[in-house]
């Protein structure tokens, strides 16, 4: 039978890093609160099918929904006219080029706020500089338009967000990201919690029991998103 907390589990800040169960957590997915944002507690989180999500006058909160939306590597879809826009050269992509910029943008660009408060920005920044996270940008000329950030643990991507300030920047950054971690070994894309832009474009869920034994295997491979050379096309 399914877990349920009663009260989600106080983390103290500057503990050494841990979770309880992602099973214990309630009907909202909420599995601890407190901690910090440290480099050890973040990836550990990753690593455990956990993801931080909160507003700025409240402690980190801790979440592993259920289910859980994953992008399938070989079936990110792309529909005709963004395939004909991709096509066009409209976009250009880069990777790891300007993190903080692209992080900057999904939480300032939003009508219904943001959870990308100071703590976070500080806490994912330092993951990059690490090597834990990257982000592909979408450029027309030199304008940044789009992009997407997440961490890596492995054959494991979360995505955390993305922007547009293009039409289409948002799916073309997707489809780039997807399809060229996906040519370095990464096997699973999660993308946490399903919309319906994320379902057009090919998400599914899946539980969070499935979900994190597949993360736990996809930690546990060797891969180097060092140097990606973003491309949206499928190989031959």
């Amino acid at each position: 039978m399914k877990g349920r907390a009663s009260l989600p589990v106080f983390l103290p800040p500057g503990t050494l890093p841990w979770f309880p169960e992602v099973d214990g957590a309630d009907s909202d997915g909420l599995v601890a609160v407190g901690g910090d944002l440290s480099p050890e507690r973040l990836l550990l989180a990753y690593e455990k099918g956990i993801f931080p999500w909160f507003d700025d006058d409240v402690p980190p909160l801790w979440w592993s929904p259920d289910p859980r939306a994953v992008v399938p590597v070989r079936h990110v879809h792309v529909s005709r006219r963004l395939a004909r826009r991709l096509r066009q050269g409209v976009f250009q992509f880069t990777w790891d080029t300007a993190f903080r910029d692209v992080m900057t943008a999904c939480g300032s660009e939003r009508e219904e706020g943001t959870w990308i408060v100071e703590q976070m920005l500080a806490g994912y920044l330092r993951l990059h500089e690490l090597g834990h996270a990257h982000s592909l940008e979408v450029w027309i000329g030199a304008d940044l338009v789009g992009g997407i950030y997440g961490v890596q643990r492995g054959a494991l991507f979360a995505a955390e967000s993305m922007f547009h300030r293009e039409t289409d920047a948002s799916k073309a950054a997707l489809v780039a990201c997807v399809r060229s971690v996906a040519r370095h070994g990464v096997t699973l894309f999660d993308v946490q919690m399903m919309t319906s832009h994320l379902e057009s474009m090919g998400a599914v869920t899946v539980p969070r029991a499935r979900y994190v034994t597949d993360a736990a295997t996809a930690c546990g491979v060797p891969v180097d998103l060092a140097d990606v050379e973003p491309r949206w096309e499928l190989d031959a």
